[in-house]
């Protein structure tokens, strides 16, 4: 789970998220609406502009667009230089266009945030600085120099200072706030995503261990009788022949038994067992934890019935989404924990709860708050790497295992413990798990059927 957590992490290339295609046809837009703009001023308003200058200008975009599409293919996903270069250009054809056409005094300035919004979509922190810096130097170099536009009467149409310099002042801010915004939504949405992917292959991988050991059942059950036939005949040919034929004979019978004893120990209860969908919670909670019951830290169980009960525990479905998921909560806990890791399992009439207690430092307060979240990360001190090394600490197992649970109808709160929880140092973590019993529990006519009449022994 680390390396994956780890490898979803350093997967951060956003740039090949867009097409060529897109860009050319954004930039297609942006054209279409420049010439509009343009030949509206001219005959409409009849203002005196540098027609050749913009023509070129205007030029320059579609130029780029046809080479692009001359020379790559549509589908093509842009490299990380290759969305710096494109979007750059675009903002660099902008602020040209709009130094040509009054600068600041041109209301259609706005659209300079529309390149910078792009580009912290879908380019890394550094592109996006780099970008960001470039639409405010142009920004801060219209607001001193451009290109008036005229009336026909040849009157520049110029805008007060003051609200050139409220105009130059909304841009600036709207480069750096539509930037963080944009990427900090963007960023929020590739971590969930990623977290996601990484639940369902989670989910996936316990969910072919599940139907392995049904298969490995199964295959106990089928091949019983073939096996208890090669016995069988092997049997006969040992009364019936000699020498080395009769300690081949003995041999196969050896090597049948053999397979039988090895396939019993595989799946002895055959593909019909219930164990295979359902046990008692205990049973279930044992199952999760014991990949991590021998890495030399003291794990107890305790198991406690509703006061003054001495019913049974209930049976639960042995579904892979919670034993995978308390799986990593136990993990989680024998990991961070000093000695000891309490699991406590009970419950009511109405709900089965486990409870994980550790006597580590606990959640820290700064993300206590957080935790269920992708990616939630803090920088690691030399305390914490060498309690737990390899562990990259971003959040991605605890958020597996709240997805899951949560989606087997669990609720989950984490808390801190009180000293006395485990330690009279430490309070450790405390992860409480509970689920309705209706949402989890399997019914008894199911779980526990009838074993059929009693025969009589002679």
């Amino acid at each position: 789970m680390a390396q994956l957590e780890h490898d979803l992490f350093l997967n951060d290339n956003r740039s090949n998220w867009v097409r060529l295609r897109t860009l050319v046809m954004l930039r297609w837009f942006a054209i279409s609406g420049q010439i509009g703009a343009v030949v509206v001023a001219l005959y409409l308003y009849q203002f005196t502009l540098p027609v050749g200058m913009i023509a070129i200008v205007i030029g320059l975009p579609v130029l780029m667009n046809l080479v692009s599409v001359f020379l790559f293919p549509e589908n093509r996903r842009l490299t990380e230089g290759e969305a710096d270069f494109m979007i750059g250009f675009d903002l660099l054809q902008l602020g040209l266009l709009l130094y040509l056409t009054g600068g600041l005094n041109n209301p259609f300035a706005l659209l300079i945030l529309a390149p910078v919004t792009v580009a912290s979509t879908i380019l890394p922190l550094r592109s996006t600085l780099i970008l960001g810096a470039i639409a405010l130097a142009i920004i801060t170099l219209l607001r001193f120099q451009s290109l008036p536009i005229l009336t026909p009467e040849g009157v520049p149409l110029i805008l007060p200072d003051l609200f050139v310099f409220g105009f130059f002042l909304a841009l600036v801010i709207g480069v750096v706030f539509l930037g963080i915004y944009a990427r900090q939504v963007t960023q929020e949405t590739l971590s969930m995503g990623e977290a996601l992917v990484a639940t369902q292959m989670a989910l996936a991988r316990e969910q072919k261990l599940t139907d392995l050991g049904g298969v490995v059942a199964a295959a106990a059950h089928e091949l019983g009788t073939p096996l208890a036939t090669i016995k069988l005949v092997s049997s006969e040919l040992i009364d019936e022949l000699d020498g080395e034929m009769k300690e081949d004979a003995m041999l196969i019978r050896e090597q049948a038994d053999r397979c039988r004893d090895i396939l019993r120990s595989m799946g002895r209860a055959g593909k019909k067992d219930h164990l295979l969908r359902h046990a008692p919670i205990e049973t279930v909670v044992h199952e999760a934890s014991e990949p991590h019951l021998s890495r030399g830290k003291d794990v107890q169980f305790v198991v406690l019935p509703p006061d003054g009960s001495t019913a049974r525990q209930p049976d639960i479905y042995r579904r892979p989404a919670v034993i995978h998921g308390i799986r990593n909560l136990v993990q989680n806990a024998v990991d961070f924990s000093i000695e000891r890791v309490l699991i406590e399992v009970s419950w009511t009439d109405d709900i089965i709860a486990i409870q994980i207690k550790d006597d580590g430092q606990g959640f820290p307060s700064s993300v206590l708050g957080r935790i269920g979240d992708p990616f939630v990360r803090r920088r690691r001190t030399e305390v914490t790497r060498a309690q737990r090394p390899g562990y990259e600490g971003m959040g991605l197992g605890l958020f597996i295992a709240k997805t899951l649970l949560e989606r087997s109808g669990a609720k989950l709160s984490f808390a801190n413990g009180a000293a006395r929880a485990l330690s009279n140092k430490r309070g450790g973590a405390i992860v409480r798990l509970e689920w309705p019993r209706s949402a989890i529990e399997a019914k008894v006519e199911t779980a526990r059927g009838a074993l059929g009449d009693n025969t009589q022994l002679t």
